[in-house]
């Protein structure tokens, strides 16, 4: 593997022949790969091949140990280019060529169509373009925060910067002083539609400085003209702007038959073209050998993700108490449990453990108590929901507990996408969202967030939680800071009561610990389960004494932990009571009742069965006018439980 020192001010001759063998290879890769999955990106694998070649000849990783904390993150944000890093990792030593080439596009293995971190040397899994960046800044912010010299180099194509989301990345690295991240854009001018001119004209250099960034400007090909670009970029002294490469090239360099033809961005070669072009490129045409290899080759089991990011070690604290008289809200105790942490945690002279990220709301979703205990670990990112969602999903896998809290319209409908990929990357972040429901108030249809249950089954990994009370909300708080899981916790905007058991003790205080996947029951009863979450459980405790009041005794379950569901408690309650019903202030159809009935139909019991939820976007008014609109005041409850009991 070609090593270049940054030190080294140019190319010398042995450089450029052994960089010139090393294409050769991995074009060869490239070409065959492609070709015998019959799909693929080769056109822009080849234009990047050449800056691809030179940073990893010139930053700082380690084939041997591809996760040590102190080597530079490579993030290849136009992921679509996989044969191209996937031949320089392999020339790197990082697997063997022939395992690549075998297994690319085959279901189970670890070469897919788009780079992914299972594979090893690649950092972040990518292929919905824009979000590069953004991870890049979150893996530079780390560099910092550890006091090293690591450096973030992503990697992008330019039809990808018609996304806006670079925009926002952009402007945050420059507001941050990440002069330890570089940027390196391949300009081959077309993309799958065609010329990029012609598809969304831009003037990306423009663009770059008007964001504030050092912009170079160098052919893509002309080795030692790129190098000194990179150089220039991979060595900017602290206090400087970020530095973006433009590199001009041709798609399918090297390949006569495919150069400057946006076919090739992403079709492969057919077996006779790609023979044509092992000719050119002067090696052997194995085509036939690897076809019957890849016939024959059983792919490895691959590893969901693979590694582990290191984990943040914290001092949880001692939970808070709030008793019966106390008058707050949920997202008032998840700020006050934050800055806890931020005390215990992020102590001076060390990097801190508990990161903080808001966008423009950090009164709001109560994170002001925060920023000011630790405002070094504290990073307002502006109105900028998307990048800020993956650059602190890209900062949790840095071993640092990280919070990004913003209204839940905003850090799970609008920004589905980035927490997907966070979820598909390991990450570890806390997506503390605040305002979700009805509960959102006069603000209106547009800021209800009620599909945010459905939108986190979609994501598979995370989990959900939707406390009930300051209390309940403290301890999820603590639990979440040190959980090894990405997770979410939905609050909503008013007050709500300390919840008590019957005989008035405040239920969630003293030595209560939250338990994922565990329901709590607060009442018991063998009438009716009410099943409820957050704030409609003080709301279900209204209706138990209605209930009470004419003779029926109802259980009421807090199902706190939606995502995973605690499903003993469901099939208890349909043994135990006569019917159950779910309350929630969410979409009725993908809310907590379908995930109720679901746990109910899989374990093939039959029950009376309702769902109570939200079933139109709402108007704008105080919640209990809201609830009260769609039939889901506390008495409304009470007569749902008495007509389904006949």
């Amino acid at each position: 593997m070609l090593r270049i020192p940054l030190t080294q001010e140019t190319l010398n001759s042995r450089d450029l022949e052994e960089l010139a063998a090393t294409r050769r290879r991995c074009a060869q890769w490239i070409i065959e790969c492609t070709t015998l999955a019959g799909s693929g990106h080769p056109g822009g694998s080849l234009s990047s091949l050449d800056f691809l070649m030179l940073i990893y000849a010139m930053a700082n990783h380690d084939p041997a140990n591809p996760r040590r904390m102190d080597r530079d993150r490579i993030v290849i944000s136009h992921g679509h280019v996989s044969p191209g890093v996937y031949a320089v990792l392999a020339d790197a030593g990082y697997f063997d060529p022939t395992r690549m080439v075998v297994e690319f596009r085959r279901a189970g293995a670890l070469f897919s169509g788009h780079v992914e971190s299972v594979v090893p040397g690649v950092e972040w899994s990518t292929g919905n373009l824009g979000q590069g960046l953004s991870a890049g800044c979150g893996m530079a912010l780390a560099s910092r925060l550890r006091g090293g010299g690591a450096r973030a180099i992503v990697c992008m194509g330019d039809g990808e910067q018609q996304k806006g989301q670079i925009g926002e990345a952009r402007r945050f690295a420059v507001k941050y002083g990440l002069h330890n991240l570089c940027a390196v854009v391949d300009v081959n001018g077309l993309q799958i539609g065609g010329e990029t001119s012609k598809i969304m004209p831009q003037d990306i250099a423009a663009n770059w400085r008007g964001d504030g960034w050092n912009v170079i400007e160098t052919d893509g090909h002309d080795l030692p003209e790129l190098h000194r670009a990179l150089r220039r970029a991979l060595t900017v002294p602290a206090g400087s702007a970020p530095t973006a490469v433009l590199a001009r090239t041709v798609m399918g360099k090297g390949v006569p038959f495919m150069e400057n033809k946006a076919k090739f961005h992403g079709s492969a070669a057919s077996h006779e073209q790609a023979a044509e072009a092992f000719a050119h490129l002067g090696v052997e045409n194995r085509l036939a050998k690897l076809a019957e290899q890849r016939k024959q080759h059983k792919p490895s089991p691959r590893e969901h993700h693979y590694f582990e990011a290191p984990a943040a070690v914290l001092n949880p604290g001692t939970p808070r108490d709030y008793d019966a008289s106390a008058s707050t809200d949920c997202r008032s105790a998840y700020g006050a449990a934050l800055d806890d942490l931020a005390r215990l945690n992020n102590l001076p002279g060390v990097p801190p453990r508990v990161i903080g990220f808001s966008c423009d709301l950090q009164g709001s979703v109560k994170m002001d108590a925060f920023e000011k205990t630790s405002p070094a670990a504290f990073y307002e990112a502006g109105i900028q929901e998307h990048h800020t969602a993956v650059c602190a999903g890209a900062l949790s896998r840095e071993g640092h507990a990280v919070f990004f809290s913003t209204f839940g319209v905003f850090a799970i409908a609008e920004s589905y996408n980035q927490q997907r990929l966070n979820a598909i990357n390991g990450a570890r972040l806390k997506v503390c969202m605040t305002h979700v429901g009805l509960d959102v108030g006069e603000d209106g249809p547009t800021h209800q967030n009620i599909d945010y249950v459905g939108l986190a089954s979609g994501m598979l990994d995370f989990h959900l939680f939707v406390p009930a009370d300051p209390n309940q909300t403290d301890r999820a708080v603590r639990h979440m800071a040190s959980s090894s899981r990405p997770e979410i916790l939905a609050m909503g905007r008013s007050k709500v009561p300390v919840l008590t058991r019957e005989n008035g003790a405040a239920a969630y205080a003293g030595d209560w610990r939250f338990v994922p996947g565990q329901a709590d029951v607060l009442r018991e009863g063998r009438d009716v389960a009410i099943i409820a979450m957050g704030c409609m459980v003080c709301r279900a405790l209204e209706a138990w004494k209605l209930l009470r009041g004419k003779g029926i005794h109802a259980r009421v379950i807090n199902m706190a932990s939606v995502i995973p569901l605690d499903r003993g408690a469901v099939l208890a309650a349909a043994r135990e009571t006569r019917a159950i019903i779910t309350y929630e202030d969410h979409n009725i159809h993908t809310g907590l009742g379908a995930l109720t009935a679901n746990a109910l139909a899989e374990a093939g019991i039959s029950t009376r069965f309702l769902k109570m939820g939200v079933t139109r976007f709402g108007s704008s008014g105080v919640p209990d006018e809201l609830f009260a609109e769609q039939g889901l005041s506390p008495a409304d409850l009470a007569n749902a439980a008495i007509k389904l009991l006949g």
